[in-house]
């Protein structure tokens, strides 16, 4: 049997975004907006930390870059764009003064991209601030998602979709149904289940 995709739960994941935005300066704004994106998209940390400015366009989605060179756009929720605009307006253009000059959405310290380390260094210091005890990393985020989207009734297509996934049966492990789930909805739906 495939092992589930670990995912927060939705209280979780608004405990981590939170956090992230905690503390003076522009990398919290920029960690949030950055955890926010993630969320709220469903992509790889590579996709997110490869983005260009002009790549969020006007931040109703965003042009990711996934596997294979394949483009898709994605939609952005109100949370991540109020979140990625804090950042653009207040916090950006402080972390590019250090730098050269980069189209870069997402800068480090020193105004250059920043790295997949520095935004996993990023998550798990958020993760910590939020006193989540388990293992969390930038596809805890993306399988959170998924799994979120599912459970709101999302076609399992439309989340292949979003994800970028070239085949379904990839996506179709989010589907899979855990044994809580199987005793909640038949006592729930069957008529003589009580």
């Amino acid at each position: 049997m495939r092992r589930l995709p670990h995912a927060l739960s939705v209280d979780d994941v608004a405990g981590l975004l939170d956090a992230a935005g905690t503390g003076d300066g522009p990398l919290p704004l920029r960690d949030r907006a950055l955890l926010e994106l993630l969320y709220a998209t469903g992509a790889r940390i590579s996709e997110i930390v490869g983005l260009d400015v002009d790549g969020v366009g006007d931040s109703t989605a965003v042009r990711l870059l996934g596997k294979g060179s394949k483009e898709r756009v994605v939609p952005v929720g109100s949370f991540a764009r109020d979140a990625l605009q804090a950042y653009l307006v207040r916090a950006r253009p402080a972390l590019a003064a250090a730098g050269r000059g980069t189209p870069a959405l997402f800068l480090n310290t020193r105004g250059a991209r920043m790295s997949r380390q520095t935004a996993w260094a990023a998550l798990q210091a958020s993760a910590a601030r939020a006193g989540l005890t388990e293992h969390v990393s930038p596809h805890t985020l993306r399988h959170s998602f998924a799994t979120h989207l599912l459970s709101g009734g999302a076609d399992v297509r439309v989340v292949q979709e979003l994800l970028g996934h070239a085949s379904v049966t990839t996506t179709q492990i989010y589907t899979m149904v855990t044994p809580d789930a199987l005793r909640e909805v038949y006592a729930a739906a069957h008529p003589r289940a009580r």
